[in-house]
């Protein structure tokens, strides 16, 4: 059983992480001829970012008993993340992901995941209860669930901490995480999603995730339906027409930020990070949007994932800029 002292943390995020290979030069992998390495994962990146922003955090996860993973702890640890919850999978390899830029808006991703990932082989035994009851933020996945014995994990974390009460200053995240590799079919995914809606206070993901979750791409309709099960604050991610923002009481549409598209790879993990920031110092739902849609946008204009997220400084900025100018 892992003990620690959960005061001392301001998010938990659950699940994947991995070692991103972007390539030096554009067009297909099979002209690629070298590549820089970074820190990857949407869990741990999201870390990352919240760190980045002056949020104590931390990652449960694992990874395999080789250099990568040594690689992921020295990292997150420079990054300002608490490694304390990273555990070993002795027969399993660090997962490592090549990132093709082609197209930069949405590069495809070649997953080394096999025979299975070892943040996926999260147990009970391998979780801080306390710190999963009292964390002021709980972040988990939809790809959390995509396979035992991590479903399991991820679902009694969800049952122990219990759906946050309103005004309470604590709140539970479901990423949508949508990735078809990981599943036998969307119907799948489903039915393990609509187990956590009922835990949940938050609920992030673009179109085609919400189709998967709630059975329908209509930005609106998804919101509608999230709101239904409970959820305090639906955020639908729709590229270049903004994120919609959906509460009980109000809802409106958060332009984005429009930049030259680097690599779209890592903007979501960002836009994450930004999303924790504002929970937690209790902003309105309209300005959290509106800083996490500015922290996509820095990530999206840079080469990297974990090594770009943005400052305070650098968020505060472009988010006052765009004010300046309206």
């Amino acid at each position: 059983m892992v003990t620690s002292d959960p005061h001392r943390l301001d998010l938990l995020t659950v699940g994947r992480v991995g070692v991103d290979l972007y390539p030096q030069q554009s067009g297909p992998l099979h002209e690629v001829t070298s590549f820089a390495r970074s820190l990857g994962g949407t869990a741990t990146n999201v870390a990352v970012g919240a760190a980045r922003l002056g949020r104590r955090s931390a990652v449960l996860t694992k990874v395999g008993p080789d250099g990568f993973g040594t690689y992921v702890r020295r990292a997150l640890t420079d990054f300002g993340v608490d490694a304390s919850y990273v555990g070993t999978a002795e027969s399993l390899l660090t997962p490592v992901v090549f990132c093709e830029l082609d197209p930069p808006e949405d590069p495809p991703l070649l997953f080394y995941r096999l025979p299975v990932a070892p943040d996926l082989t999260l147990t009970e035994d391998d979780v801080p209860w306390d710190v999963v009851e009292t964390v002021p933020v709980l972040w988990v996945t939809g790809t959390g669930v995509s396979l035992e014995p991590a479903r399991s994990t991820q679902l009694a974390m969800l049952a122990r901490r219990g759906r946050p009460q309103p005004g309470s200053g604590r709140h539970t995240v479901l990423d949508l995480d949508w990735r078809a590799m990981f599943w036998p079919s969307p119907e799948d995914a489903r039915t393990e999603y609509d187990l956590m809606l009922d835990q949940v206070t938050v609920v992030v993901g673009n179109r085609d995730e919400v189709e998967v979750a709630v059975g329908t791409r209509d930005p609106d309709e998804a919101a509608d339906r999230l709101l239904a099960r409970g959820v305090e604050l639906a955020l639908v991610k729709m590229g270049a027409e903004g994120v919609l923002v959906a509460t009980s009481a109000n809802r409106t549409v958060v332009p984005p930020h429009l930049v030259e598209v680097v690599c779209g790879l890592g903007a979501g993990d960002a836009f994450g990070g930004a999303l924790v920031h504002g929970l937690l110092a209790g902003w309105e739902p309209v300005r959290i949007a509106e800083y996490a849609n500015a922290a996509g946008a820095v990530v999206a204009s840079r080469l990297a994932c974990a090594d770009a997220m943005p400052t305070v400084a650098e968020l505060d900025a472009l988010v006052t800029s765009r004010g300046a100018h309206a």
